[in-house]
């Protein structure tokens, strides 16, 4: 090794020797990270790769001799010093990555669902072989989230996160607001531009967010989230006049992963949220996502970047590696909300206190709207707004939009069931929570 080859602190060493499970887009975008950066390279070494298929067309920059397909020729390797795991999914990654810690190795992942599932149990395994575990990459991609919950924010107390985690939604919901386009044909353009998988469910049905909300929360509140404990809900009910009523009423229509605590009680839920258009995160657009987090002394703090590609997913792997080479993160103090024994009881989502939007198609004749009132006022829910829209000389119907004050969710459950039962309501078309501001009284 040349004796000018340096780490990012200026400190002479060899370099660190890695080993890759996983050859895919991410696993690919971290060897041509380093591979086409001299200074990169100087520092990293990547020795054994671990691919389904030897037989498959790659990249002619990664020699042929380092590929296999037998995950032990890189855990018991002893020359290999940290093993960066881009296979994604729970199984076999987990089992892997528990027997490399075994076996004295350094682990970084991008692997949400095993963070999220396994991350506790994990952590606790690399503090008992005194090795490393980082996962930077498994929630904002090339946005920095877990190294500010674990260190930087570390003396506050964290009231709330609200977060646009996904940038495959993000970017569906931006086109539907834009442009007015159905939901189908905005999911169509994210597959077309490679932002959303042949088989989108991961994303659009929130799954891939409730991950990251689990690791978000465990972090920020000192303790084990469970993924089964969070409310979710996906965007595929929402339609795109709900965008269009949402913006004349002030507010933006986001995803949401919200994690909250107040009097002793955890909220965790992921959906559909309308936003007013004044709050930082209405005005994140496209594939980005963002993160807005509420601590006592830091106040609020939004940071915002792109989640997703193999190039921001990269940069976070990347980082997590030098970091280890350096001597810094991972250690006991780091990981001390994933070791925690305390397992986080979460409030249902019957308990929340929310607005709420109601989109609904009634009969257009005379005392509809009373009789919606009175559903709403034998139930004590305060309206905020009723709006008469398009109405339908063909079936007799118009387009009701009503929006409540904070409410309680199972109040409000109950209202939608009374509401479908009334003769002169034919469906309800969208129940869409709305995020208030603190201050608005129930």
């Amino acid at each position: 090794m040349s004796h000018n080859s340096k780490n990012l602190m200026g400190t002479n060493m060899r370099p660190m020797r890695i080993g890759l499970f996983g050859l895919g887009t991410v696993g690919s975008g971290f060897c041509e990270a380093i591979l086409s950066s001299q200074d990169l390279a100087g520092q990293l070494q990547i020795r054994k790769v671990l691919v389904r298929d030897l037989t498959k067309a790659r990249s002619s920059l990664l020699p042929k001799d380092i590929l296999t397909t037998d995950a032990d020729d890189i855990i018991n390797d002893p020359e290999i010093d940290v093993i960066v795991e881009a296979l994604g999914g729970e199984l076999p990654a987990v089992e892997y990555i528990a027997r490399a810690f075994d076996s004295g190795k350094h682990i970084v992942t991008a692997n949400k669902e095993a963070v999220a599932k396994h991350g506790p149990a994990l952590a606790q395994r690399a503090h008992t072989n005194r090795v490393k575990f980082l996962f930077e990459a498994s929630v904002g991609g090339g946005m920095p989230v877990i190294s500010p919950l674990i260190r930087d924010l570390a003396a506050n107390e964290i009231t709330s996160i609200k977060a646009i985690i996904n940038g495959t939604t993000n970017y569906i919901l931006t086109q539907m607001a834009t442009y007015g386009i159905a939901f189908g044909d905005a999911l169509a353009q994210a597959q077309a531009f490679g932002y959303a998988e042949p088989d989108p469910s991961n994303d659009i049905e929130g799954i891939d967010a409730t991950y990251k909300l689990a690791i978000m929360a465990s972090l920020a509140f000192g303790g084990s989230v469970s993924v089964e404990s969070i409310y979710r809900e996906g965007i595929t009910n929402l339609d795109s006049r709900d965008f269009r009523y949402a913006q004349e009423l002030g507010y933006a229509v986001k995803l949401l992963a919200i994690a909250s605590q107040y009097d002793g009680a955890v909220e965790v839920r992921v959906h559909p949220t309308l936003i007013p258009t004044t709050h930082p995160l209405a005005k994140v657009e496209g594939v980005f996502n963002a993160v807005y987090i509420e601590g006592n002394l830091v106040g609020p703090l939004l940071l915002q970047g792109r989640g997703a590609g193999p190039k921001p997913t990269s940069s976070a792997l990347i980082a997590d590696v030098l970091s280890i080479r350096s001597g810094d993160g991972g250690d006991y103090t780091d990981m001390a909300p994933m070791l925690s024994s305390t397992h986080i009881v979460t409030t249902p989502i019957d308990n929340l206190m929310s607005g709420y939007y109601l989109r609904m198609q009634v009969l257009d004749e005379p005392g509809v709207l009373h009789g919606i009132a009175r559903v709403f006022a034998e139930l004590g829910i305060s309206i905020a707004s009723v709006i008469q829209k398009e109405s339908d000389g063909v079936t007799g119907t118009v387009e009701v939009v009503v929006t409540t004050h904070k409410s309680l969710e199972a109040d409000i459950q109950i209202g939608l069931q009374s509401l479908i039962a009334l003769d002169s309501v034919n469906n309800i078309g969208a129940c869409i929570r709305i995020e208030l501001p603190n201050f608005e009284s129930a």
